[in-house]
């Protein structure tokens, strides 16, 4: 009986096991900086489109982890329109052509994750608006709506799309073979990364500016400070909640193109559900229902949670980023940039 539970003790303790390498996150500082730049800028694209649909409706679209997902498939199927195919290998186009499949593909993403956004809110959403239901149910709707999107690319799309959706994970279509650009203070800085960071950068730049500087973004702005008051000055509510799920849709397929680029693996029906949580969890941590707060805290979590990874050891990358989202709501319920959307809320 002795030697069970001293077999049982050593189980736990091996399964429970923490390295504490502080050792490996100082001297690899600056490459876990570099790598988590660019996954928290995929965090935070995502992390827009749960803060900007708060903003506006308070209301938590857990469907838009599956947004993202269908972003994957849009961009995967578009490059097979263009005529590539998933070889294992990478195809060899020269920079200039790369960089014009990459954007089209891009656009695919962002084109299918924006239309199944917006279809998203009129058929789950807009009903229950209309029937004046309550903040709980268009929280179960969201839930539900989830598994609705995973299951109809689980069972439905094989059914009428040969060799799509299903069980198992689409192969890849390599556009970009990761090569070593420059270094910052030793830490090598892939064209993957450039690629990422500053494609983030951009459509982050672009959503601020469509936010603060058009008559769009004025309307969204009005609907969320008031949303009464701007209905009675002439702003159509409707088009600018669908305005708003649009943009973050379009966001959302962007993201998962350049998620691919990092991974090229995961296009799958649940490929979303875990991305999604973390940026939800990044538009929580900088202050869900502020635009600049999603993207910092989709950053923050990118990096921090990849120290954890060294730190802690891989198995401990995810958990790493929840425990820094409830220290951080511990000392601050409102986020790091707090909810300033008593202005504007996006």
């Amino acid at each position: 009986m002795s030697a069970v539970l001293a077999a049982g003790t050593a189980t736990v303790e091996m399964a429970g096991s923490i390295d504490f390498n502080v050792s490996g996150v100082i001297d690899n500082f600056w490459q876990l900086t570099i790598d988590g730049l660019s996954y928290g800028s995929i965090y935070a694209l995502v992390a827009v489109g749960y803060t900007l649909v708060y903003g506006v409706l308070r209301l938590i679209n857990f469907a838009h982890s599956e947004i993202f997902m269908l972003g994957m498939f849009g961009q995967y199927v578009g490059l097979q329109l263009l005529g590539f195919a998933p070889s294992g290998n990478t195809y060899n186009e020269g920079v200039v052509t790369t960089v014009v499949f990459l954007g089209l593909a891009m656009l695919f993403g962002m084109a299918t994750s924006g239309a199944a956004a917006v279809g998203l809110e009129r058929v789950a959403y807009r009903p229950l608006r209309k029937r004046g239901a309550k903040p709980l149910i268009f929280l179960i709707t969201a839930i539900g709506m989830s598994f609705v999107l995973q299951e109809f690319v689980h069972f439905v799309l094989p059914k009428f799309v040969d060799g799509l959706g299903g069980t198992n994970a689409q192969q890849p279509i390599k556009l970009v073979d990761p090569k070593v650009e420059f270094t910052i203070f030793g830490a090598p800085v892939t064209n993957v990364t450039i690629v990422i960071i500053v494609s983030a950068v951009v459509l982050a730049a672009a959503t601020e500016i469509i936010i603060n500087r058009t008559k769009f973004g004025r309307g969204i702005r009005a609907v969320a400070q008031d949303p009464n008051t701007a209905t009675l000055m002439g702003v159509s509510r409707e088009r600018v909640i669908m305005l708003t799920f649009l943009i973050g849709g379009v966001l959302a397929g962007a993201a998962a193109t350049l998620y691919t680029l990092k991974i090229p693996s995961g296009i799958i029906f649940s490929g979303g559900f875990i991305l999604g949580i973390k940026a939800f969890s990044a538009a929580v941590l900088g202050g869900i229902g502020n635009l600049r707060g999603a993207l910092l805290g989709g950053l923050i979590l990118g990096v921090v949670e990849n120290y954890g990874q060294i730190l802690f050891g891989t198995e401990w990358r995810d958990v790493v980023a929840f425990v820094l989202l409830v220290l951080v709501l511990m000392f601050r319920p409102t986020g790091i940039l707090g909810e300033s959307l008593g202005k504007a809320r996006v």
